[in-house]
């Protein structure tokens, strides 16, 4: 999105201006939240929805796609619209689909709602930095980027523990109900500081359509097919190939819309660049690590360690503490801490949090992630923010927007390809791991006869003993299978890294720039 000159700027920002930047800030908290504030309570909303374990990860995973697709689209629809009625109109659809989340007692509603959120709760988080850029002058920016950065990062992890808190002490509905005083505030907020602006209808003629389809196409079809295709046995199934064709129409139309449109909707030649094409990977690995482990947490402590919603959101909040701590302290690391050795370490501190939950065992509860939650949550400070600001000054001023768009639409497709791939992963380690247990107890073995007789002596039928050593080796082969998502975390994190040495020293004098 572009900005204005310095020069069209005021010396210092007025009281109008900072409510404007309030609502954006608010707005893009109130969307970042919606992220994950199902993730703890997500075993209730399944049981009570009568969603299986698999099905409910579209519950995260459908908000995650529909924003990854409308984030690219925000600098565009910025000038068909102008920014006051775009935000308005994002605010209250997204009110309205919180509502319809909120009252959903079927899976199909649930998606509906949640694949309306993502859409209107796009558009909040990047024109967040539009309002910074374009109200406050260039020495008050820092502020509002702080702000923002700490909503972009703080939101994911708060929200496993507030949903998890309303699940416990009043209903998982209202995890989506409190966006409706929250949605009021934010349009008051929009219609006492926002300027309006007439609509550029003509934008619709320059419009880059072929990409949007192909977007909408590719990454929708993509995801699906991941989502379901260990279901479905892959290309087995004539669904999953019909899917597969359809996300490989969308990405062809993407392509020819970079070849043929004035304004493709996403700038891919951008990614010609050296380092922004690191910074995007990175990204990418990084969202997969803020969104994967957000998602995994809960689901193993409330599964394996009987946790409820609200202890297991308290667990992800740790990895916030570093956040809230390191993030005044960032544009002073910025101009201080060379770009390599910041992301670098960063990302090291992240693949080192996943090798920490390697040994994770039936008997593992919350205090055996407080260490590497506390780890990751700074690991994620020095990487994203440092990312943020390399993304921007990878291209031209006037690229800028652009680099945003794709930066941000990178991090949260990390994310869902996280949580369609846990998902995969999961169903093939779970059955991989309990044939090989079951292979390890022989009936001929002398232990598993005596252990066999003592459970049935104890739980007064053979039937009853069976039961529960086929519960144990559930739980047991479960168990190994995070231990599994992680080391394959910390092993991709590992592989990336490298990628460091491709980033060119951010300017020490100069001040952050926005990002999405």
């Amino acid at each position: 999105m572009s900005t204005p000159s310095q020069a069209s700027l005021p010396e210092r920002a007025d009281a109008a201006a900072w409510l404007a930047v309030a609502a954006g800030t608010l707005g893009a908290l109130m969307a970042t939240l919606d992220i994950s504030i199902v993730n703890s309570s997500l075993p209730t909303i399944q049981g009570e929805i009568g969603a299986s374990g698999t099905e409910g990860t579209w519950i995260a995973t459908a908000y995650l796609v529909a924003e990854i697709i409308v984030i690219p689209l925000s600098g565009w629809l910025v000038k068909l619209l102008g920014l006051r009625t775009l935000l308005l109109t994002a605010a209250s659809l997204f009110t309205g689909f919180s509502m319809l989340c909120g009252i959903a007692d079927s899976l199909p509603t649930m998606i509906i709602g949640r694949v309306g959120q993502g859409f209107t709760g796009g558009v909040l988080i990047p024109t967040a930095m539009t309002i910074i850029a374009t109200r406050l002058p260039r020495w008050q920016q820092p502020v509002g980027n702080s702000m923002f950065g700490a909503t972009v990062i703080l939101g994911p992890v708060l929200g496993p523990v507030l949903g998890g808190w309303l699940t416990e002490n009043i209903n998982w509905h209202y995890a989506f109900f409190i966006n409706l005083p929250v949605g009021i505030a934010l349009i008051t907020l929009l219609l006492v500081a926002m300027p309006a602006a007439r609509p550029k209808w003509e934008q619709l003629r320059e419009a880059d359509w072929l990409g949007i389809l192909g977007m909408a196409l590719g990454l929708g079809g993509l995801t699906v097919v991941l989502e379901e295709g260990e279901r479905a046995q892959w290309f087995a199934s004539t669904d999953m190939r019909w899917l597969a064709a359809t996300s490989l129409l969308g990405f062809v139309l993407l392509g020819i819309g970079q070849l043929r449109a004035s304004h493709p909707v996403i700038q891919l030649r951008l990614l010609r660049d050296r380092q922004f094409g690191a910074v995007v990977v990175m990204a990418m690995v990084v969202g997969v690590a803020l969104y994967g482990t957000a998602y995994v947490i809960p689901q193993f402590l409330s599964g394996i360690a009987d946790y409820n919603s609200l202890q297991s959101g308290e667990i992800v909040l740790l990895s916030g503490v570093p956040m809230i701590l390191m993030m005044p302290f960032t544009p002073l690391l910025m101009r201080k801490v060379h770009i390599r050795l910041a992301v670098g370490g960063g990302l090291l501190m992240l693949a080192m949090s996943a090798f920490l939950q390697t040994d994770l065992t039936p008997l593992s509860t919350g205090g055996s992630f407080v260490a590497s939650q506390l780890l990751r949550g700074l690991g994620t400070v020095l990487s994203m923010m440092f990312l943020n600001q390399a993304a921007i000054r990878s291209v031209p001023a006037s690229q800028a927007g652009d680099a945003a768009g794709l930066y941000s639409a990178a991090r949260n497709l990390g994310g869902s390809l996280a949580l369609a791939g846990i998902a995969v992963i999961q169903d093939q380690r779970v059955w991989l791991h309990s044939r090989r247990l079951e292979e390890s107890m022989s009936a001929n073995s002398v232990l598993v006869q005596n252990y066999m007789h003592a459970q049935t002596s104890a739980l007064g039928s053979q039937a009853t003993a069976f039961q529960a050593l086929g519960g144990s080796i559930q739980i047991q082969a479960l168990t190994m299978t995070y231990a599994d998502l992680f080391w394959m975390l910390g092993v991709g994190i590992m592989f990336i890294t490298p990628l460091v040495f491709f980033l060119r020293p951010l300017p020490m004098s100069a001040p952050p720039v926005a990002a999405h």
